[in-house]
């Protein structure tokens, strides 16, 4: 248990799907003192993976101003849905696959330093073909689909073309999952 202590919390603004909020915090000596925290919904990561190879998606991410090399992502935006359908939904619009199996590998927060988010990832395999993406916004419609294989995870982060961290972690994981099944 924490000896700090949330005391109160104000939202600041709103912007789309996330909220900024202004916390309150008692430290364990009785200090007092605020922090900005941005809320978010949670998100969910899936590595589809078909014959040691991983699909990922090439996509504009504005915050950083260039294409990433990402594992397919959602955020948890539907009431009420759980983790499993919403990575199955992100396989549906962004990749046009279904997954024959859906396997949870981890959660994590993405940067608690500021933020709530919480993700969930999977791992998808004996993928099926849909015919059709069901793209969404702009982003998504530009996306290309890149297979990397999972032995070249280390090498790839090595050379900087993977950066984003959700997809290390995940394809470091898929890697063990698979390897583990060989």
């Amino acid at each position: 248990m924490s000896p700090f202590r949330v005391t109160g919390s104000r939202t600041v603004c709103e912007a789309g799907f996330l909220r900024v909020d202004e916390v309150a915090v008692a430290g364990p000596g009785g200090e007092r003192f605020r922090r900005t925290v941005v809320r978010h919904p949670g998100a969910v990561v899936v590595v589809p993976v078909r014959d040691g190879r991983a699909l990922l998606v090439r996509q504009f991410r504005a915050a950083v101003g260039t294409d990433l090399l990402e594992a397919p992502a959602g955020k948890r935006d539907v009431d009420g849905e759980p983790p499993t359908e919403t990575a199955r939904r992100e396989l549906a619009e962004e990749l046009g696959v279904r997954a024959g199996r859906l396997v949870p590998v981890a959660e994590f927060h993405n940067s608690p330093g500021f933020c709530d988010e919480h993700s969930y990832l999977f791992v998808a395999t004996e993928l099926v073909e849909l015919g059709t993406r069901q793209a969404m916004g702009p982003e998504e419609r530009e996306l290309r689909v890149e297979e990397v294989r999972l032995a070249d995870t280390e090498a790839l982060i090595a050379r900087r073309e993977l950066v984003d961290a959700k997809t290390i972690i995940g394809l470091l994981l898929a890697r063990q999952l698979v390897d583990g099944a060989a």
